[in-house]
C-alpha cells in the first residue's frame, strides 16, 4: 500500500531533461489539469492516439478522464510531463501507472506528445517510473504495447526491457524489467524521500 502524502502532490514533482537539456517538469495530476489533458489527447496524432490506448479514440471518454484525474485511487496513478512555452506550462506527455499488490509489480502507459518525440523526453520519464516503481518497494515494471508500435519497442528495448507475449492477446507484446534499486539507491530524490517513508510505515515484523 502506498503512503503518499495526498495533501501535498507537489512534493513529489521531478524536473527531467530533454536530450538538448529543456526542463521537463513531472508532476501528478491537478483538477486544473482536466481540459489541458483532454486537449493533449486530442492533439495527438490518430497514430499515436491508437498506440497509447490500443484502439481508435479521439478523445478520452468523460469517465476515463475522471479516472485519470483521481490520483492514488485503487492504488493509480496519473502524471503529467509539462515544458514552459511563452510562459505558459504545456501537456508535453502523460503517463498512468498502477502498483499490483498481488504481483509487486507496476504497470503502466504513456505517450510523448509528437513534436517532441525523438527528444529523449521518453527515454527520462521511463527512468523516472523505475524510481516511482522502487519507492513501492515494487519488484517488476512492466507495460503492453501493440506488435506494430515500433517506437515503444525500440524505446523499451533500449531501456533495458524483456519481452515476451502480452497474456491473451495476441496483438500485443509486453515489455518488462526487473527493479533492483535499493530505496538508498534511488536517484530521485523525491522517491527516495517516499520509499524512506514508506519504510518507517512498514511495522517491523514480530520476533
Amino acid at each position: 500500500m502506498t503512503t503518499l502524502r495526498f495533501d501535498d502532490l507537489k512534493q513529489y514533482s521531478d524536473t527531467l531533461r530533454s536530450r538538448s537539456g529543456e526542463a521537463v517538469n513531472v508532476r501528478f495530476v491537478e483538477p486544473r489539469d482536466a481540459e489541458p489533458l483532454q486537449a493533449y489527447f486530442r492533439s495527438l496524432t490518430t497514430r499515436s492516439r491508437y498506440n497509447r490506448f490500443l484502439g481508435a479514440m479521439r478523445e478520452l471518454p468523460p469517465t476515463l478522464l475522471e479516472h485519470f484525474m483521481h490520483v492514488g485511487e485503487a492504488e493509480q496513478f496519473s502524471a503529467v510531463a509539462t515544458m514552459m512555452f511563452d510562459g505558459y506550462e504545456t501537456i508535453v506527455g502523460e503517463v498512468r501507472y498502477a502498483f499490483h499488490t498481488e504481483t509487486s509489480s507496476i504497470e503502466f502507459g504513456l505517450s510523448i506528445d509528437d513534436r517532441w518525440q525523438g527528444h529523449g523526453i521518453g527515454k527520462a520519464l521511463l527512468k523516472n517510473l523505475e524510481c516511482r516503481a522502487a519507492s513501492f518497494g515494487a519488484e517488476r515494471i512492466f507495460g503492453d504495447t501493440l506488435r506494430s508500435n515500433d517506437q515503444m519497442i525500440a524505446l523499451a528495448r533500449k531501456a533495458g526491457y524483456a519481452f515476451t507475449a502480452s497474456p491473451g492477446d495476441w496483438k500485443l507484446v509486453r515489455f518488462e524489467k526487473q527493479i533492483e534499486l535499493q530505496p538508498r539507491d534511488i536517484p530521485c530524490a523525491s522517491w527516495k524521500l517516499a520509499a524512506a517513508s514508506r519504510q518507517l510505515a512498514i511495522p517491523p515484523l514480530a520476533s
